[in-house]
């Protein structure tokens, strides 16, 4: 819920969390550091995650992720600067007769190829356009 709440948990909100369930600050961090999903660092508005397990890899998977650190002026694990994406990869996202695929949020996008980034990304870019 803190993650959902905040965005991110930060080592102050992390011992906040600790302290409330009488656990121990190294058990709550443990926690934090092992799940992908939670973030320390201040995270943006929309998740980007390029899946580069085997078959998005052969099927193009890297080249999207290149293309998207030169659009988003950001390197996999980062932040933009308007803090409008997060950036970064998965393992697999059980998507693989999709391949390429990626996600934004909660959205699966398949058969992603370089032309397609930015018609796919303008949908994020325009605050009046919400994608479901």
């Amino acid at each position: 819920m803190a993650q959902q709440t905040y965005g991110y948990l930060p080592l102050s909100l992390q011992r906040f969390i600790a302290d409330r369930m009488g656990k121990p600050l190294s058990e709550v961090s443990g926690v934090t550091t092992f799940y992908s999903f939670f973030s320390t660092q201040p995270r943006g508005k929309h998740i980007i995650r390029v899946c580069l397990g085997t078959a998005c890899y052969v099927r193009g998977g890297k080249k999207i992720v290149d293309r998207l650190q030169d659009l988003l002026n950001v390197s996999v694990g980062q932040t933009t600067e308007d803090r409008r994406f997060t950036f970064e990869v998965a393992r697999c996202i059980g998507a693989c007769g999709l391949a390429p695929a990626m996600m934004i949020d909660d959205v699966v996008y398949k058969q992603v190829t370089v032309e397609k980034l930015d018609t796919i990304l303008a949908h994020y870019n325009d605050s009046s356009t919400e994608v479901k």
